[in-house]
């Protein structure tokens, strides 16, 4: 996956989770940070760090593994699969173990500069839309 190796990095951003409406549900900043391990058992390792004005503050570190031509996670939280289409976007299909009947689709757009990229969330249960997340993020390092 070549596209994905761009994305190698720390990112800095804003992720806003909307209803069916487009109403606001949340927003918060976020610092991510994509490493690509030399060795190991994981090939990515995705470090997020989720930070609300309030003070609240979750992180999280996703490793996953490669087969098949995605790249493959499977969390406390969640299980699925990552690719890229011939146009480098990434997208991924993610069901939620803690939340169970419901799964989100991503796609992932990287600016041609590589500085900047915007990352959207389509989340389903049972079948039905219930939210939307825009992710914008910058490079930071």
């Amino acid at each position: 996956m070549p596209a994905m190796m761009k994305h190698e990095g720390v990112w800095e951003g804003v992720y806003t989770h909307l209803d069916p409406n487009a109403k606001i549900l949340d927003k918060h900043k976020v610092r991510i940070g994509c490493e690509f391990p030399d060795s190991g058992e994981f090939v990515y390792i995705q470090h997020n760090h989720f930070i609300w004005d309030d003070g609240r503050e979750y992180k999280v570190d996703l490793p996953g593994i490669y087969r098949d031509g995605r790249l493959w996670w499977d969390t406390e939280t969640f299980h699925g699969s990552a690719w890229q289409t011939k146009d480098n976007l990434i997208l991924l299909n993610l069901n939620r173990k803690d939340d169970p009947g419901a799964h989100f689709f991503e796609l992932i757009a990287l600016g041609d500069t590589g500085e900047h990229r915007a990352r959207t969330w389509h989340w389903f249960k049972d079948g039905k839309l219930y939210k939307r997340t825009l992710c914008d993020e910058w490079r930071v390092n």
